[in-house]
């Protein structure tokens, strides 16, 4: 379910002065279109880059499994409480895909979530919001979810190998999560009129939120340029925020509830919707760890780390008896 990359890399395009011999036949491939695989020869500011990107990707899918879960034990049907069951999984399966695939890079898993429960890692900010009704969970589904294939189907394409095969399955996954999503909203939107308020509560307050998954506007982006060189990045924030609105906006039509947004109007000229300014010092505060819930999120997972000791300990004893007695045998 992830949302905005946090954005990484050097400040500045290298051209082909700068680079040596090894690296411009590396940029080479990338323009050719040719997968970078584990094992080929990369720059480290490439390797770093990835790194940090995949293992705040893999953050943001398990804390993004927390909002929801919540949920679990109150869906309003057995059939609500086993998709949402399956979906919360999906998000876990999500984590662990791509921690495997930065491992490629020779990180360990223990190191990024080291940095994660340190905070020195970030994840999306959307997940520090709170899931106050069940019509939340519709608005994560549709909204937040919509905004990750948005995000997501462009890194299939990435230049990293592990990356972007990764990718496939969970943007098919979520897929499946953003259509659970709208079904609910759905429902609740034809539903009495409590529950269309409910719909369009949920709407007004993660609507915004959605926006700013997308990263900063292309104006204060200072590392995008980079990444698009080396093509982990594909399409601008801005580029993914406005085919987001454009395709947003006709589903809440459907559904009967209003965008909360007074500038939102479509532009014949452009060709796409206008809206209005987003508050971005609302994203930086949430992204500094001033958000609604991040002290939560933080410290459940801090808990779940801890609780979780004795399993790992119990697994590593068992690994080494495992090995203790094949080297017997092998004596």
């Amino acid at each position: 379910m992830y949302a905005q990359m946090v954005e990484t890399g050097v400040d500045a395009v290298r051209t082909a002065a700068d680079m040596g011999g090894d690296e411009r036949a590396f940029q080479a491939r990338i323009d050719a279109d040719i997968r970078i695989e584990p094992k080929d020869w990369m720059p480290e500011a490439y390797r770093k880059t990835l790194i940090r990107q995949m293992s705040q990707h893999a953050h943001s899918e398990i804390v993004g499994m927390l909002p929801e879960g919540n949920w679990i034990t109150r869906a309003p049907t057995l059939k609500r409480k086993a998709i949402l069951m399956a979906k919360v999984q999906d998000e876990g399966g999500h984590g662990l895909y791509l921690y495997s695939a930065a491992e490629t890079l020779g990180v360990s898993r223990d190191a990024m979530t080291a940095d994660l429960l340190s905070g020195k890692a970030k994840y999306s900010s959307i997940f520090n919001y709170p899931t106050l009704t069940w019509a939340d969970i519709g608005a994560i589904g549709w909204l937040v979810d919509g905004a990750a294939i948005m995000n997501q189907i462009p890194l299939c394409r990435c230049s990293f190998g592990p990356y972007a095969r990764a990718m496939v399955r969970i943007c098919k996954e979520e897929s499946f999560h953003q259509r659970q999503g709208y079904d609910i909203m759905l429902s609740l939107a034809r539903g009495t009129p409590g529950q269309k308020a409910m719909a369009q509560d949920a709407l007004d307050r993660w609507w915004w939120p959605s926006l700013m998954m997308f990263g900063p506007s292309d104006a204060e982006s200072v590392h995008s340029a980079q990444s698009a060189a080396w093509k982990i990045k594909l399409l601008s924030n801005d580029e993914l925020r406005q085919r987001y609105v454009d395709q947003t906006v006709p589903q809440a039509d459907h559904l009967g509830i209003t965008m909360p947004d007074p500038d939102l109007a479509w532009n014949a000229d452009r060709g796409h919707y206008d809206f209005g300014a987003i508050d971005w010092a609302e994203f930086h505060a949430v992204v500094r760890g001033n958000g609604p819930c991040n002290r939560d999120r933080l410290a459940t997972r801090v808990k779940a780390w801890e609780d979780g000791g004795w399993v790992r300990d119990a697994a590593m004893a068992h690994a080494d008896r495992r090995a203790a007695r094949a080297a017997a045998a092998a004596a």
